[in-house]
């Protein structure tokens, strides 16, 4: 499928060719997971085992790079087993990497408890401030990792800008875009070397799939994730492939309604008397908001806010909305609350990373935004 229509027709087609046999307008699940060969070698469409390839995988993969602009998408089982393929990959012992200071906590415990212990170290940065990145930068760094926004306090990093302070040292940009999705924001085009997704989130949709993926154009850094990929073996099923698929033909349209609501949330967090801080992109205080609203669409679906009376506080709140589901993970129809804290970043406690005890974070979902501001007053008491 052409690269020139629009994201709307490509989240719906791209990588989604009707079946040959069948005609069948949704690719099947390929639920194998061997193949037959025409004799020693004679592998049909290059299949012959599925840690390696399977076609509902291929498709997902597609449709992947075809929605941010790369030329090869994988897929894997979770977004975390994405990010461990990708830093095997990219890094050797004696190598450093740029993280920030607001980074989802599996992420963080990822290169804390277990990459370092292979001789990776790290530091951390407010990839808001040029100055600091650079600054944080050593002689050995291969890697800028950037979330934007970030989790959970939605901070915004300058993709662009940082783009160049990377390839200035000579380091990859990794930006994780779960919060944004390809449809809000798309780091390749604005100088990101690889693209990471939890696809549990907003590209599933629906809470009933766990995924990853990572989105290249370097062919040659294709070629060596793709090698990892099939060796270290944390691949995505076909069937959660195919769910991951189903949910990108919803992507533009579920974003829509989610940034519109998001948008209406924060509005009455920021003129509630028990709201210390309301953590929105789309809010004009909101630092980074410019940035934000240069290379994204719109400002997603996620909200933070801090209450007053402390970490207490922000656990009544938690505990007393009904209609917001007291729940880790985010990006799925329905709205959720949690605490960070000892909630998603947990594992980032008595770190740089450590998260305010008095944040509650949202994931605003598509239900009616009056049914939802309404929960929220509730809970807010």
């Amino acid at each position: 499928m052409s690269d020139q229509h629009s994201f709307e027709t490509l989240a719906i087609h791209a990588g989604n060719t009707a079946d040959p046999l069948t005609g069948a307008v949704v690719p099947p699940i390929y639920q194998v997971s061997t193949y037959k060969q025409d004799g020693v070698g004679g592998l049909r469409g290059g299949y012959e085992y599925s840690r390696s390839a399977n076609p509902t995988r291929t498709a997902l993969e597609d449709n992947l790079a075809a929605l941010e602009g790369g030329r090869r998408g994988l897929a894997f089982a979770s977004g975390l087993a994405a990010e461990d393929c990708l830093l095997r990959t990219l890094l050797t012992p004696g190598d450093h990497v740029v993280i920030p200071n607001d980074a989802y906590g599996g992420t963080f415990r990822l290169f804390a408890k277990v990459v370092s212990r292979w001789g990776v170290d790290f530091s951390v940065a407010d990839t808001s401030d040029v100055t600091a990145v650079r600054a944080a930068i050593t002689p050995r760094t291969k890697a800028i990792w950037v979330e934007t926004p970030s989790n959970p306090l939605l901070g915004i990093t300058d993709i662009a800008a940082i783009a160049g302070v990377a390839r200035a040292a000579g380091a990859r940009l990794v930006v994780d875009n779960t919060f944004a999705s390809p449809y809000l924001q798309q780091p390749l085009a604005l100088g990101a070397d690889v693209v990471v997704h939890s696809t549990t989130k907003y590209m599933g949709g629906h809470s009933d799939v766990v995924g990853g993926a990572l989105i290249v154009n370097d062919p040659e850094l294709a070629e060596e994730l793709a090698y990892h990929q099939n060796a270290m073996g944390a691949v995505a099923g076909p069937f959660d492939a195919w769910l991951v698929l189903r949910g990108i033909k919803t992507l533009a349209v579920r974003m829509d309604r989610h940034s519109e609501n998001a948008t209406k949330i924060a509005d009455l967090l920021t003129r509630h008397p028990k709201v210390t801080q309301v953590l929105y992109p789309g809010l004009p205080e909101h630092p980074g908001h410019e940035v934000a609203a240069k290379q994204m669409k719109a400002f997603g679906g996620m909200v933070s806010f801090r209450v007053v009376g402390g970490e207490d506080a922000a656990v009544h709140v938690c505990n007393r909305a009904k209609l917001f589901t007291l729940g880790e993970s985010l990006g799925g129809v329905e709205s959720l609350v949690e605490h960070p804290g000892r909630m998603t970043h947990a594992s980032a406690a008595g770190s740089p990373l450590e998260v305010p005890a008095d944040l509650v974070r949202l994931s605003v979902g598509i239900e009616s935004a009056d049914d939802l501001i309404a929960d929220l007053t509730q809970a807010l008491g």
